[in-house]
């Protein structure tokens, strides 16, 4: 297990920040009120800090200097009410942010969670499993904090710098432009510096992704690791990634720290500037005490708010590539999704027809090549051939998992690419080789197949394949609650609750793609009667290997290179002793 497999797959998705930005917060529409409240408590709060520095001026060149203890106290007690009311207000801000923001994140992770579930498999077929968790858990928890700070960081910040700029020139031109005349160079370094950090980030957010995916892959596969003690190289793997996790981390990080480092020295040299036109270009004598503590005031009430943007926009940075993600896989339009002007498919026979089908996963080599039969409703056809032949792909565009490139697929003489795919895979029981099981009951695996099955309708699926029986030997019986995959059950026990799942959706067309492979030799005898009541009255296909589980097919498709090489019975074709005939000795050592 190489460390180049987890390398970065996925294409950098260069959006643009403002962009994403402005995505992120159309979210926010759908609480005008709780943000319109917000922005009066923050609008409250910011003149408050205003107000602060012309309070403590106006106490010290007014009150205190002329001895008025009297109205000084008097200001005193407006300030400290208006102050108290300032904090309780951040209070509320806090809450009712913090409230919004997880609203929005469970919002946004669910109209994820619902797009990639309408994706179709090649989707899946090309990105780990691991990578998808990163973007669904992840890369959505990143974006709670650019949610929030956006309303009480930018704006209360932005207007508190404006309104300082504006009060500090309408006070005292010159103190206020020897104030702020660092900010140029501010402004220089930190445009510098942000186009360098994102794409840092945008890296580090990638190589958590390769993490994530290898873990996921690791420690589901952990069995076959084990088995074949391969636990040295994938801990060798697992190092590599973790190293590349960190190195990017550290390397972004760093460029950040230039930020605040950036702003001390320009917060630093606009002081001293202050100081330094107010006592020796103006003099000490035409600049109060009071006024010198309100501008030393206002350059950090100036500075201060520009730090806090900086730190935001770091925190922007570092998180608008989750955004990013996130949004780039909810633009992924599927492949397999409903036409316009689809209608649902009406209750069918369970007719089939191939009508010079090819199809290709890539597009360069065709898994079918004009491929055409015809099936008749309730006719049981065998699908075997070599592996790779094309047996699975033929059941997997019945049921329409991918689109054809040529010809068409038809059900009861409708094109299954212009009916809903709802209406048709409602009609149809899948079985593939995956016999994969949820955590949860029995009860609720098998209920899967139909969703508002009885319980009655259970035990008789589970009766007909022969699970019933091992099911009431458990301890709580259909109650019993399963791990993951079904752990504790043997593979062939899992395989019949799997069958069962499928009987109880009692579909018209019904496709077994290897659904006897983790049986053993006994356990197929008893699921033989099953599978001839489930078969009945019913089109089935059904792909095997083992060829004494379909001796009783109407016909046989003998499959090679994309194409039906022949079919027939399985008494024709073992009389034509052809390549149905070989496999069929060579299986059974005639």
């Amino acid at each position: 297990m190489s460390v180049n497999s987890y390398k970065d797959d996925e294409q950098s998705i260069e959006i643009g920040k403002l962009k994403t930005v402005s995505r992120l917060l159309s979210y926010l529409a759908a609480y005008k009120k709780e943000i319109f409240l917000v922005l009066l408590i923050i609008a409250f709060c910011v003149a408050v800090s205003l107000l602060n520095p012309l309070i403590m001026e106006s106490s010290i060149d007014t009150y205190i200097s002329a001895g008025n203890w009297n109205g000084l106290f008097h200001l005193i007690g407006f300030a400290l009410i208006l102050n108290i009311l300032m904090i309780a207000g951040i209070k509320v801000r806090m809450y009712i942010m913090a409230k919004v923001c997880n609203s929005i994140l469970v919002t946004i992770r669910q109209e994820l969670y619902t797009h990639i579930q309408t994706l179709d498999f090649q989707f899946f077929d090309s990105r780990p499993t691991g990578k998808i968790l990163a973007r669904i858990i992840g890369d959505i928890n990143s974006l709670k904090d650019v949610l929030s700070n956006c309303v009480t960081t930018l704006i209360p910040d932005f207007i508190t710098i404006c309104a300082v700029v504006i009060i500090m020139f309408a006070k005292n031109p010159i103190l206020a432009a020897a104030s702020l005349s660092s900010t140029p160079v501010m402004a220089i370094c930190l445009w510098l510096i942000q186009i360098y950090s994102h794409k840092r980030w945008q890296i580090h957010r990638k190589k958590a992704s390769n993490l994530n995916a290898f873990v996921h892959e690791d420690f589901s596969g952990i069995r076959i690791i084990q088995s074949f003690h391969a636990e040295g190289e994938t801990k060798q793997t697992f190092r590599e990634l973790v190293k590349e996790h960190r190195d990017s981390f550290v390397s972004a990080v760093r460029l950040n720290d230039a930020f605040g480092s950036t702003i001390d020295f320009c917060w630093g040299i606009g002081t001293v500037m202050l100081y330094f036109t107010g006592i020796m270009i103006l003099g000490s004598d035409k600049v109060s005490i009071g006024t010198f503590i309100a501008f030393g005031t206002y350059i950090s009430m100036f500075w201060h708010p520009i730090m806090n943007l900086s730190n935001f926009y770091t925190q922007l940075i570092t998180n608008i590539s989750g955004a990013e993600r996130v949004f780039e896989i909810m633009d992924t339009k599927p492949e397999i999704k409903d036409a316009l002007n689809v209608v649902p498919i009406p209750p069918i026979a369970g007719e089939v027809c191939f009508d010079h089908v090819t199809f290709s996963y890539d597009g360069s080599v065709n898994v079918l090549d004009d491929v055409s039969f015809t099936i008749t409703p309730g006719e049981t056809i065998a699908l075997v051939g070599p592996t790779g032949a094309g047996k699975t792909t033929i059941v997997s565009l019945i049921s329409r998992f991918y689109d054809v490139q040529q010809g068409n697929v038809r059900i009861d003489g409708y094109d299954v690419s212009k009916v809903s795919i709802e209406s048709l895979r409602a009609q149809m029981g899948i079985m593939t080789q995956d016999n994969f099981l949820f955590s949860g009951t029995i009860k609720d695996n098998i209920r899967y197949g139909k969703l508002d099955a009885l319980d009655e309708e259970i035990i008789r699926a589970a009766k007909a394949v022969h699970a019933h029986d091992f099911i009431m030997k458990l301890e709580k019986g259909y109650e019993t609650e399963l791990s993951e995959r079904g752990g504790g059950l043997s593979a062939g026990q899992k395989q019949l609750l799997a069958f069962a799942r499928t009987m109880v959706s009692n579909p018209k067309i019904l496709i077994l793609d290897e659904a006897t492979s983790s049986i053993d030799t006994k356990t197929e005898l008893l699921v033989q009667a099953g599978i001839e009541t489930l078969l009945k009255e019913r089109t089935s296909f059904v792909v095997a290997h083992r060829l004494s589980t379909i001796q009783k097919a109407d016909r046989i498709f003998y499959i090679d290179d994309g194409k039906i090489i022949e079919q027939g019975s399985p008494a024709e074709l073992m009389k034509k002793k052809g390549a149905y005939y070989q496999l069929y000795m060579a299986q059974f050592h005639c």
